[in-house]
């Protein structure tokens, strides 16, 4: 099995990966409680319900 004779380094490592991830866009979901914009899996940050139920309460 190949083994790489020399350790990359951090740059080269973060270079390879930021070119990677600078095309993609990170993912948005719509809240099904209050219809806003959120990121997926996590609780709303507008109204705090995660998978129809209250989970942090949130002041408006």
């Amino acid at each position: 099995m190949a083994v790489p004779k020399v350790r990359k380094s951090r740059s080269r490592t973060r270079h390879r990966r930021s070119v990677y991830l600078r095309y993609n866009k990170p993912a948005i979901s719509i809240c099904d409680h209050c219809g806003q914009p959120k990121t997926p899996h996590t609780v709303c940050p507008h109204c705090g319900y995660y998978k129809g139920r209250q989970v942090i309460n949130v002041e408006e």
